[in-house]
């Protein structure tokens, strides 16, 4: 009857150490919590229990490091990472650890953490404050929004053309606009080998970028929110990793998913895009609302957009949604621009219905300070096109979901 009992009660936690007696001390600190519900496991236990999907995520996962184990943190590690996934409760408990490796395995999305031998009451109240907060995220589920966001990919059609300086600014300047509006906007930096974002917005490369990237499987809503940064709390930004990684890192199944987490996570997207050609560019074009792409009034741009089009063409993919920019055009006391302008497109076949003004030294001067060109230069003549061009965006967004409802 014993052996039945135990084996009906509901396990609420499970104690992880590589030598639990290293720890003998918490027992009864997990005995006042949780009672008899709760279970000290080894590594290998652990490994197993996580593997074979014997969890149903309402449990607490307690994961005692020492010394020792950070020679080797991969099956911590692991075990932090698949309590995540099933959205558990992770509850780190250290002894003499290195700051540097209690922040690593905080950034893998440990709840709490507390120094071993625990001070009077620690675990009782991380625990109260965990169950509150899990009290308050169960109340109110129907108020989690999904918004259906607009995928607005930007993308160069050669160097230098001002893809990253258009996408920077288009991204902050609808987050201004959108600021009392509960609206959300969120600017993402695709290209992981060169990318500027972070640069043009003086923002620290995130290694939870790298994570999210070399660790695909780990994607979700959650660690998204972890590998990105807000630029002044009104711009959400996913950068690109501290480090060099080939562009074909992800394939199409995680551009797919990422795509749709943005979509349900902010009302805008801006995406700027790598020059090269990837598995997944075909994913964003064809979620994209409008495909900007910026070219210049030169042969390099021309020769560029031909071989781009005969990509297209050729996969069939939805060409209609590009929306071509011709950046440092033309002013109009140029009279002879139009024309040229007129035969430049008629050549590529294409329309250029956007035309962006030079905007001098003060674009490399706003991407040197990293401070959007309504900071730095806020009466500059591209800064205020671009302006133009994410109000009537938003504008016209809120017009046609106004008129769905």
């Amino acid at each position: 009857m014993a052996l039945l009992k135990l084996k009906d009660r509901a396990m609420e936690a499970y104690a992880v150490a590589r030598n639990a007696a290293n720890f003998s001390l918490l027992d009864s600190d997990l005995h006042g919590v949780f009672g008899e519900n709760w279970e000290s496991l080894n590594f290998s236990e652990a490994g197993e229990l996580l593997g074979r999907g014997g969890l149903t995520g309402e449990e607490v996962l307690i994961v005692c490091v020492e010394t020792a184990d950070e020679i080797n943190l991969d099956p911590v590690d692991a075990y932090v990472r698949a309590a995540k996934r099933l959205d558990m409760n992770v509850v780190l408990i250290a002894r003499d650890i290195s700051p540097t490796a209690l922040h690593h395995l905080l950034k893998l999305g440990a709840d709490d953490f507390a120094p071993y031998p625990l001070p009077p009451n620690a675990l009782s109240n991380i625990f109260d404050g965990l169950r509150s907060k899990q009290m308050r995220r169960t109340e109110a589920p129907a108020r989690k929004k999904h918004r259906n966001g607009l995928i607005l990919p930007v993308y160069g059609a050669a160097g230098g053309v001002g893809g990253s300086t258009f996408a920077v600014n288009l991204a902050w300047e609808m987050a201004v606009h959108t600021r009392k509006k509960d609206l959300k906007v969120a600017l993402i930096d695709l290209d992981f080998q060169f990318g500027s974002v972070a640069t043009l917005l003086d923002l620290p490369r995130r290694d939870a970028v790298f994570e999210l990237l070399t660790d695909p499987d780990t994607l979700d809503g959650e660690t998204l929110s972890q590998s990105m940064t807000s630029f002044k709390s009104n711009l959400a930004v996913l950068s690109s990793p501290p480090e060099i990684m080939p562009l074909d890192i992800v394939d199409a199944k995680f551009m797919q998913k990422l795509l749709e987490l943005l979509r349900q996570k902010y009302d805008f997207v801006v995406i700027d895009l790598p020059k090269a050609l990837t598995d997944w560019t075909a994913d964003v074009l064809n979620v994209a609302e409008t495909y900007f792409t910026l070219l210049e009034l030169d042969m390099r741009s021309a020769q560029n957009v031909m071989r781009y089009l005969r990509v297209l063409r050729a996969e069939d993919l939805p060409g209609e949604k590009i929306q071509y920019i011709l950046n440092r055009a033309p002013g109009f006391t140029d009279l002879s621009g139009k024309t040229r302008i007129g035969r430049f497109s008629d050549s590529l076949g294409i329309e250029v219905n956007i035309l962006l003004p030079e905007g001098g030294k003060a674009v490399t001067a706003s991407g040197d300070q990293g401070v959007p060109l309504a900071d730095s230069s806020p009466k500059n003549a591209l800064r205020k096109e671009i302006k133009k061009i994410a109000t009537t965006l938003v504008d016209m967004a809120l017009e046609a979901r106004a008129a769905v409802n």
